[in-house]
């Protein structure tokens, strides 16, 4: 499977993936939201930033996963303060990420930047859509996608 990384641009998360001064990501909800347990080691990841322009910009491989169990608050945020050298994350996304039930954290090796191409952007978008083939949600691509969501 390939997956479709929705990226913080005011946090510049895309720069620091692409500088090498982030080097995991990071979701999690209060239940077990995408990507949790639907990403694998091997996998590419493709990053765009959600500021609207719709450009895919970089790809990774997945190098390692970690799905939590349900946590603590305290637990969580130990979670996310132990792994802070690889997320570099901002104040703001500690807040966000820090406390959460459950976890999901992706390292990313071959990390690189490519010539970017079109989103075909749909209604029903999530901040991760995991799909067969990239090509399916490009402008142009010939079939259409759905996301993938866990506990629906």
């Amino acid at each position: 499977m390939e997956h479709l990384v929705y990226c913080d641009t005011k946090a510049k998360v895309l720069e620091k993936i692409l500088n090498g001064s982030k080097t995991m990501i990071i979701r999690g909800a209060t239940g077990r939201k995408l990507p949790y347990g639907r990403v694998f080691k091997g996998e590419t990841l493709y990053f765009i930033e959600n500021n609207g322009d719709g450009l895919i910009k970089a790809k990774a491989t997945v190098k390692g996963i970690f799905n939590s169990e349900e946590m603590t608050e305290d637990e969580s945020r130990k979670v996310v303060t132990e792994n802070q050298s690889k997320l570099n994350l901002t104040d703001a996304q500690i807040k966000c990420w820090a406390g959460k039930r459950f976890l999901c954290l992706i390292e990313l090796q071959d990390v690189k930047k490519i010539e970017p191409f079109k989103l075909a952007r749909q209604d029903n978008m999530d901040d991760w859509i995991i799909v067969e083939n990239i090509s399916t949600i490009l402008e142009g691509g010939s079939e259409k996608y759905q996301s993938i969501r866990l506990n629906e």
